[in-house]
């Protein structure tokens, strides 16, 4: 373990640097890096699903000045969007739901309010989530599945897309934004994706062969055996080093 911490440690001061969110070093934390902005950063995350450069040519289309604008201007301005599983109402519905939540929320006291109880991130979600819902009672497959389902008791769904928005969020160096100052980055969960699921498995780090939640619970926990206080800071050098095929 000695070995793979090592490994690891080299690799996040390596990865700590700008140059890794380039358009040669595509990531979607590239254009929510632009804006700083919790409302962006969410549809960055959101979207982050497929081929990395298709994330950032569909999220480098979008105009993000119309979470400000009426429902109107939404619509004709997303008119011609879609993206993969998502259908431009999709898109466009999601925006009207943005819209009317900024107008009245910030979205980290939301996470908050569930979160603060038991230090949980999956309650600090499920407040977010069952919001989102409530706000707007548009429902599609897309739609659905970008949000993603309200975390109940029982968890399967991995959370990748959400839990790498919280990275972002809670964690600041050169590669994450660090914009919430209410959540102890010791609480994070590994974003896992198909990356740091293969990887993880091949360097010793998962013995899961499920990708699922109880994968995402085990891999955190092993790098909280690196560092308690912050075991989420190896996600990004876990997942350039699986995109980047180094251990092939």
């Amino acid at each position: 373990m000695d070995k793979i911490k090592r490994l690891l440690e080299k690799e996040v001061l390596k990865r700590n640097s700008k140059n890794e969110l380039t358009l040669d070093r595509p990531d979607p934390l590239l254009v929510a890096t632009k804006y700083k902005d919790e409302y962006i950063a969410l549809i960055c995350a959101l979207f982050a699903y497929g081929n990395v450069n298709q994330i950032i040519k569909f999220l480098h289309s979008l105009n993000f000045k119309l979470l400000n604008e009426n429902d109107d201007k939404i619509r004709d301005g997303l008119q011609n969007h879609y993206y993969r599983f998502q259908k431009s109402e999709d898109i466009i519905q999601f925006f009207i739901t943005l819209k009317t939540l900024k107008q009245k929320y910030v979205l980290e006291d939301i996470f908050y309010q569930g979160y603060k109880i038991k230090q949980d991130v999956t309650d600090g979600l499920k407040e977010v989530i069952s919001l989102i819902y409530d706000i707007n009672t548009y429902r599609s497959r897309g739609y659905e599945f970008l949000i993603g389902k309200i975390p109940g008791k029982k968890i399967s769904s991995p959370y990748k897309r959400w839990n790498m928005y919280l990275r972002w969020m809670v964690r600041e160096d050169n590669i994450d934004l660090g914009l919430w100052k209410k959540i102890d980055k010791k609480d994070l969960l590994i974003p896992l994706d198909t990356h740091t699921f293969k990887i993880s498995q091949k360097i010793g780090l998962l013995k899961r062969k499920t990708y699922d939640f109880k994968a995402v619970m085990e891999l955190t926990k092993a790098l909280r055996f690196f560092d308690a206080n912050d075991p989420v800071k190896y996600d990004f050098a876990i997942y350039r080093i699986g995109q980047e095929k180094l251990l092939d």
